[in-house]
Formats: C-alpha cells, sequence, structure tokens
C-alpha cells in the first residue's frame, strides 16, 4: 500500500546483531519453533485413512480460522468455515468510493515484524511482497515531528531531538536491562536456549505478574522523573506513545520487547486482507484425500457459512453448530478462532462447552479499544520542500509522520510513489484515545484531525489535497470484535495460560474436549497476527489428535513438545 518497488522479505537478518541469529517470537512462554515446524518436509502430520472426510467446524474466517482450516482440509479433514462477516477479520483491507481500487486502507493489521516467522511462512507461500511501513523515525521514514504541548521537534533520526527524547530512550534501556534481563533474554530467545529461556522467564512471570507496566517504570531509578515517564507514555518508541498501555501488565510489553514485534515493521503490498483470502482460494500441491485443486473456496462453494447464533453439546459428546439461516450441523470437533467475548454475548452457548476456569478466563479478558481513520489524496505532497515566512526553502518535508498528544496521536503518510495517489492516516489511537471518537461520524472525526493538525503544520492545506471521503473504523463498536485485541491486566496470567493451553485436551475431562481455541487473544502474542498463526497451529495439532492422528517423528508438534516447555504454572491458592 505504500511506496517503492516491493521486495520479498524476510528481512530479519539484515536487522539482527552481528554474529546472532535472527530474532522470532519464540517463547518466552512457549519456546516453540512454529516456523520450522512449518518448513519441515514432514509436513505438521496426518490422521487415520478411516478419518479421511470427516468434517470440522471452524468459527470465524479470519487468520487464525483460515490458517487452521487450510492445514485441516490438506491432512485430508473437511473444514466447514463459519463467518459472520468477511473473510478476514481483522486483516480488513478497504477501499474508496470513487478513487482507483489500488488506493487501500488498513483497518486493522498493517504492520509486521519479521521475528513473525510463522506468519511469514504463509505470507510466502501465497506469493505476497512486503515493503518497509513508515513508522515514526524509521529508516524508511523520510521525516518525523514530535509535537507535544504545543511545541514541535522535526527529526530524521533521533539524533535531530532534543536531548531530553535521547534521555527517555537511555531510560528505557536502562530499566529493561535492570528489571528485565532484557539482554539475556533477547540472547535466548535468538539462540533458542529453551532452558535459558525457561529459567529467565519463570523468575520474571513470579515476580512480576501483579506489576503494571506504569508501575514498573516508577520502579525504576531511570524513570525517576514523571517528565521522562510521561514523554515515554506519549511518544515511546518503535511505533509511539506506549502510554494506553500503561495499566496493562508489564509481563505483556515484555514479550513484545524482547521479540522485537515493535521493531523493523514492514506492510503488505497491496494490503494484508490477501493473506486469508489468497489462503482460501489456494490449491495446495501436497494434499490428502481431496484431489488437487482442491481449495477451502471449492469446498463450501465459493462463500463460507454465516453467523453462529448457538453452540452446545449433544450425544456422543458432539459439538452441535446453529448458523444464522437456521442450519444446525454436527461435528465431532470444532476450533472457535473468533474473539472469546462472543461466546458470552453474540452466540447461545451451554456452560457445558468448557470448564468453568475457562469460562472465567474468558470472562476477564481484558480488550483494548482502537480507532482509525483513513483519506485518500492526489499525491504524496508531504514530500514537497517546505519554505520559511519568506519563501526560503526550508530543507524539511512539509508534512512528516506525526506523533503528538493532540486528539489525532499518530498520522501516518501512505505513498504510492511520486505523484501518484497516496494515502494518509490522519489518527491511529487506541483506549480512552480511542473512545473519545466513537460518538462521532467519519466526517466528524475529519473535520477534528484536520484541525489539529493544523495547529502542527499552519501553512499546509491537507483538505486540499483530499480527493475522496474518509474511511474509519472503532473496532470496540464492530459487532463481532468489540474491541480490537486483548491485552492483559495485572494478576492474568493465570487466565491466559489456561485459555493457550486449551489445546491439550487429555488435561481436560472427557465431557469438555472437542472444542478448541485459536487466534491472537488465545495466545501470548495477541495484536499481532503471529498469535493468530501460533494458535491455529495449536489447535490443528489438537484435532488431529481428537481424530486419532499423529505428527512425524522427526517433526513433532507443539502438543508432542508440552510437558518439556509448558508454560510457567503459578499456584491457584
Amino acid at each position: 500500500m505504500t511506496s517503492t518497488v516491493p521486495t520479498s522479505v524476510p528481512h530479519a537478518e539484515a536487522q539482527s546483531p552481528p554474529g546472532l541469529p535472527p530474532i522470532t517470537m519464540f517463547g518466552p512462554d512457549f519456546p516453540y519453533a512454529y516456523d520450522a515446524h512449518l518448513a519441515h518436509p514432514a509436513g505438521l502430520g496426518q490422521i487415520p485413512a478411516t478419518e479421511h472426510g470427516a468434517e470440522v467446524a471452524v468459527i470465524g474466517g479470519g487468520l487464525s480460522g483460515i490458517v487452521t482450516a487450510y492445514e485441516l482440509m490438506k491432512m485430508g479433514l473437511r473444514p466447514v468455515v463459519y463467518e459472520a462477516d468477511r473473510i478476514g477479520g481483522r486483516l480488513r483491507t478497504v477501499g474508496f468510493d470513487g478513487c482507483d481500487p489500488a488506493l487501500t486502507a488498513e483497518m486493522g493489521a498493517m504492520r509486521f515484524p519479521p521475528s513473525s516467522t510463522a506468519l511469514q511462512h504463509y505470507i510466502d507461500l501465497v506469493g505476497l511482497v512486503t515493503e518497509p511501513f513508515p513508522n515514526p523515525l524509521a529508516p524508511g521514514t523520510p521525516s518525523t515531528v514530535v509535537d507535544l504541548k504545543g511545541e514541535s521537534h522535526y527529526a530524521r533520526t533521533i539524533d535531530d531531538l532534543p536531548q531530553v527524547y535521547r534521555d527517555v530512550m537511555a531510560a528505557w534501556n536502562t530499566c529493561l536491562e535492570e528489571g528485565a534481563d532484557f539482554s539475556d533474554m533477547n540472547r535466548a530467545m535468538r539462540e533458542r536456549d529453551v532452558p535459558r529461556i525457561r529459567e529467565i522467564w519463570a523468575r520474571l512471570v513470579e515476580k512480576l505478574d501483579n506489576q503494571t507496566f506504569y508501575g514498573f517504570l516508577c520502579d525504576s531509578e531511570a524513570f525517576k522523573s514523571f517528565r521522562h515517564r510521561e514523554i515515554f507514555g506519549q511518544v515511546g518508541f518503535g511505533t509511539g506513545g506506549w502510554d494506553t498501555d500503561f495499566p496493562n501488565s508489564i509481563l505483556e510489553i515484555l514479550r513484545v520487547v524482547y521479540s522485537e514485534a515493535d521493531d523493523h515493521h514492514r506492510g503488505i503490498v497491496g494490503g494484508s486482507q490477501q493473506l486469508p483470502q489468497r489462503l482460501w482460494e489456494r490449491e495446495p500441491a501436497k494434499i490428502t484425500h481431496w484431489p488437487l485443486g482442491t481449495s477451502l473456496s471449492s469446498l463450501h462453494g465459493g462463500e463460507p457459512r454465516g453467523a453462529v447464533t448457538r453452540l452446545h453439546r449433544t450425544a456422543g459428546n458432539r459439538i452441535t453448530v446453529t448458523d444464522a439461516s437456521g442450519d444446525i450441523r454436527t461435528y465431532r470437533a470444532a476450533v472457535f478462532t473468533a474473539q472469546s467475548w462472543l461466546l458470552l454475548s453474540k452466540i447461545d452457548c451451554a456452560d457445558s462447552l468448557f470448564p468453568i476456569d475457562h469460562w472465567t478466563a474468558m470472562e476477564r479478558t481484558h480488550y483494548m479499544e482502537s480507532s482509525k481513520l483513513f483519506v485518500p489524496v492526489d499525491r504524496p505532497f508531504w514530500l514537497d520542500e517546505a519554505v520559511d515566512d519568506q519563501g526560503n526553502p526550508t530543507g524539511r518535508d512539509t508534512m512528516s509522520m506525526t506523533l503528538t498528544d493532540r486528539m489525532t496521536r499518530g498520522t501516518y503518510l501512505l505513498d504510492n510513489g511520486p505523484d501518484k495517489p497516496a494515502v494518509i492516516c490522519l489518527s491511529y489511537t487506541w483506549c480512552d484515545d480511542s473512545l473519545k471518537w466513537l460518538p462521532l461520524s467519519a466526517n466528524e472525526r475529519m473535520e477534528v484531525m484536520l484541525k489539529s493538525l493544523g495547529e502542527i503544520y499552519p501553512k499546509v492545506d491537507i483538505r486540499g489535497h483530499v480527493i475522496g471521503s474518509p474511511v474509519t473504523v472503532s473496532w470496540e463498536n464492530e459487532p463481532y470484535f468489540m474491541g480490537a485485541f486483548k491485552a492483559n491486566l495485572p494478576g492474568h496470567y493465570r487466565y491466559q495460560r489456561r485459555l493457550f493451553t486449551h489445546f491439550m485436551q487429555d488435561r481436560l475431562p472427557a465431557d469438555k474436549r472437542g472444542i478448541f481455541l485459536a487466534g491472537d487473544d488465545i495466545s501470548w502474542t495477541a495484536g499481532w497476527a503471529e498469535g493468530a498463526v501460533q494458535t491455529a497451529l495449536n489447535a490443528v495439532w489438537g484435532v488431529m489428535t481428537h481424530f486419532g492422528g499423529a505428527t512425524d517423528a522427526t517433526n513433532p508438534g507443539p502438543g508432542d513438545v508440552y510437558d518439556e516447555i509448558a508454560p510457567v504454572e503459578l499456584p491457584e491458592d
């Protein structure tokens, strides 16, 4: 969706320190090599021939659901996908009415770190390419403006900002090193040193489970200055300000920084929704039971089944699914990949579906709000050279990627090349900042945003470049999402562990088996597409095992090695 000639990824190796392997989202809670599992020539496993063609319900057509369905189809099962809205979930790419269809906006996921190596497997599989995403101060971002308390600073690198910003970055690095063994964990994750990862993480989980992100900063001598904490919250490093995460568990933040999930981001050329859509249409070259040329689309006659309205258990411990058309089908196994709050509200569920502790974990799930607004513009005018009051060139861009404490918070400039129509994300906000936009229409939002940006760029006529109506989203107001992504609060580690480990169903009572949870909110890395993929692969292993299947001895699945790498278990008393 953005500028320059696209190039293939991964680029993680180029970003790694000399002498160290590239980082991946390898742990720390469950240090399993999903990328190696996917790349192994033996495949993910197989089921007995007597089970070929057996139906499995897959509820939710987002990335996790489509990956689950795709891999189950390859094993010879018949996934039946239910989707209430559109294939893609929060990989949602939209166009602008009356504009070139190539001009798109990413309403959900829009930037992906190279450490998402399982995700990258599928990006490569379907032939998508990526390009650098213009985060603040990123190497591919022409310029960044930081505007706080009415004072703006223009920068191409962090060295162009006042010293206080570099002091804040140094404080964050010190805080991580002293309070969270950052270098040791980062190295252990790069080297996939499972014993060392587990040793460090077990200590930190016990120590920090009850700590907020903000409390973690306050406990550090490096962040004794309130002003430094305030700047860090408003500006942060990587994707921008982090203050909307301040109430969340520090463990959530550590998972992000250990795995560099907030760094080196890339966007998918043409839009992220292409990934699940292409998997839906893809005809695998290697497939069991089904004839060559089979795809998820062909198994469904082109369209998934509609919204699920009821889930309950029936005789023989079967899972019975009722959809919006009134159709009722019964399955020996089902995978639920939509956001878990739907099980509490939109879907009529029997209590018998899950153990009571899992219901509690779903009820305690904390979702963050998020909103965006995009407008199409005639060209990347921001790259024009700015002039001063006397009309002299300043050597600066007319407009920059912008971080501010004003209502807009984060503004991103996305171009398709010189003199071609482009896109501006006028505002990307989370939590309380997102709720401020909720009552406003798209046009009302745009007016407020243009006013805020006009105070930062008084000489720039942004409105004069707009060539179409804005598009916007507030994920907390989307009926099949009710929030953007999960973010655990202090004390929620035990709840997350229950949800993530649900695929290990030999630990459950016999009458609670057969339905599997997946999706990024079930993962340890919610808000990242990698978590959606990883939990999908867990569910695939669980369904395969449920049908009497097994992995190849040379490529053990996540459940096969579970006892060696199981997440830390905290006492429940």
